[in-house]
């Protein structure tokens, strides 16, 4: 496959094996877990891994490997509706400043800018905190705070692409304007968009196991990494488990999805592919 070619170090290839890993988890983990993330047994707590419990239990007895499978599904759905969502926002308003031009694309750039200027993380922490502590207050706060990127973006890919040869002879050969910009103008602009989408998975998992263990997040105890990790942080001397495999779960699922996005980048990146060869 042409993709593979760019997958060259062992690292790359660990990386996007464990990030369809944590994919094929989300899906399918909550059928494969051993015991209920949710069962408390106050007198197996604390237990060290083992054959039975694989990553241990927590303070109250629950399956620690259990929690962290339910955990993925939890953490990278939530990622990606906030990815699709945002970028949903992002190309529509960019793609209709760009082909607007004068007052639209100045209003709309403006208001993108001053959105721009606040910092996303401190900005979703408010809004999530205003919307009441909650995973589903946390993802609405990351949508209000992440599409301005995109807009950005969008806008200025458009922009770059909307005069190139191939527009012109679209144009000139009588094909609809709505056509040109839905099966052209778009697909032929937004490559950067797809490479930019798989970094900012990690970044919203990241940020949204940041609020969880923040406290405006997810709340315990619902299976979410950065809500374990909140739960778990007191008892880090005496098991440090409970702590450790959520926050490994978070840096290799964070890791495996940025080398994921630099090779993409190295695909569909022209300048870096010429210099392959």
């Amino acid at each position: 496959m042409k993709f593979l070619r760019y997958m060259g170090s062992p690292l790359e290839i660990a990386a996007v094996g464990f990030a369809a890993l944590m994919v094929l988890l989300a899906i399918i983990g909550p059928l494969i877990a051993p015991h209920d993330p949710y069962e408390v047994d106050f007198f197996n707590r604390f237990l060290p891994p083992s054959t039975e419990y694989f990553f241990g239990t927590d303070a109250t007895g629950r399956d620690v490997f259990s929690r962290v499978l339910y955990g993925a599904r939890l953490t990278l759905a939530s990622a990606l509706v906030v990815i699709v969502i945002v970028a949903l926002i992002g190309i529509i308003i960019g793609v209709v400043s760009a082909l607007s031009g004068g007052l639209v694309d100045d209003v709309l750039m403006r208001f993108t800018d001053i959105w721009l200027a606040f910092p996303p993380l401190v900005l979703a922490m408010g809004f999530a905190a205003a919307f009441g502590a909650g995973i589903n207050a946390a993802i609405l706060a990351l949508i209000i705070t992440w599409w301005p990127g995109y807009a950005r973006l969008t806008r200025a890919l458009i922009v770059e692409t909307k005069d190139k040869d191939f527009i012109v002879a679209a144009k000139a050969m009588g094909i609809g304007k709505i056509r040109t910009i839905i099966f052209h103008l778009i697909p032929n602009s937004l490559d950067v968009l797809f490479v930019q989408l798989t970094l900012d998975v990690a970044a919203v998992i990241l940020v949204i196991s940041g609020l969880s263990f923040i406290g405006v997040g997810a709340q315990i105890p619902l299976a979410e990494w950065g809500a374990m990790i909140a739960d778990g942080r007191s008892a880090m001397s005496r098991a440090w488990w409970v702590v450790f495999f959520p926050g490994l779960a978070i840096l290799l699922t964070a890791v495996s999805f940025n080398l994921v996005g630099d090779i993409l980048r190295r695909e569909l990146d022209p300048a870096l592919r010429r210099r392959e060869f």
